[in-house]
């Protein structure tokens, strides 16, 4: 049955995972390699997939809640003393609604070519969401490695595991989808306009849906005690406001710019 742990007044249920825990983002210095690559490998074993839980920890995310998500990630830790999750559920799910919206992208924008449309959906799946997690993952979990970890006396040392980085990126990456592709999919006949109104407004939506990415970056890592000052990971939101003053100035529609790159 699913793990009851008490807070506050109330309960949390964490479900109990489907699968064998072999200390999936523990935290703990370790050889991370065959996590990570069972990890990936269970992305087919659907069957074991807690799809429920995983559907309120995204709606968590989705009404800008992303504070619960990480509460039950500290009790995933007390309870099965791991950080990351182990069901991949949250991938396959995401990955699944990334290539239906780029295909209905592609069929409104009269994508034409079978290459071009799956050049638009694969490369949205691959390059957009799992390449660039793999790659925030990896300089992340080494900043917060070598900058930002506490070193304590009397206590085990410490990391954050790759795994739980990819994790943190997943999180992020929700909200910024549900911004980037359904909700600009329904307003492109206002954002597409040529005046400086719907400029703003474009580039306001890609403005924050990034701030709010690095937001849930900061949250993910401010639950480990053994890092500081991890707002430093908030710290691209200055460039972030920079590029949209730009932008915004020279009138540079972010979403003109993006459908223009993927659906020419």
């Amino acid at each position: 049955g699913a793990l009851l742990m008490e807070e506050g007044n109330g309960a949390s249920f964490v479900p109990p995972s489907p699968f064998v825990s072999s200390g999936f983002g523990a935290g703990v210095a370790g050889p991370g390699q065959n996590m990570i690559s069972e990890y990936f490998m269970r992305l087919f074993q659907f069957d074991q997939m807690d799809f429920q839980y995983t559907y309120s920890q995204m709606v968590s995310l989705c009404r800008f809640a992303p504070s619960e998500l990480y509460k039950a990630t500290q009790i995933r830790r007390k309870i099965k003393n791991q950080w990351a999750r182990d069901d991949p559920a949250f991938v396959v799910i995401l990955m699944g609604m990334i290539s239906i919206s780029s295909l209905a992208y592609c069929i409104t924008f009269g994508v034409h070519g079978i290459f071009h449309l799956l050049r638009v959906v694969v490369g949205s799946v691959v390059v957009d969401f799992v390449g660039t997690g793999c790659i925030m993952a990896t300089i992340t979990s080494f900043v917060a490695n070598k900058y930002l970890r506490v070193q304590r006396v009397m206590t085990t040392d410490q990391q954050v595991e790759w795994l739980y980085a990819f994790d943190i990126h997943c999180n992020g990456f929700l909200p910024l989808f549900v911004l980037l592709y359904p909700v600009q999919f329904f307003l492109t006949p206002l954002l597409l306009q040529s005046d400086f109104v719907a400029t703003v407004l474009a580039n306001s939506l890609y403005a924050f849906a990034f701030i709010y990415y690095h937001y849930v970056t900061v949250l993910g890592y401010s639950v480990l005690p053994f890092l500081r000052d991890q707002n430093r990971f908030f710290y691209p939101v200055g460039i972030i406001l920079v590029l949209y003053f730009f932008a915004c100035l020279l009138n540079l529609n972010a979403c003109k710019m993006v459908l223009y790159w993927y659906l020419g």
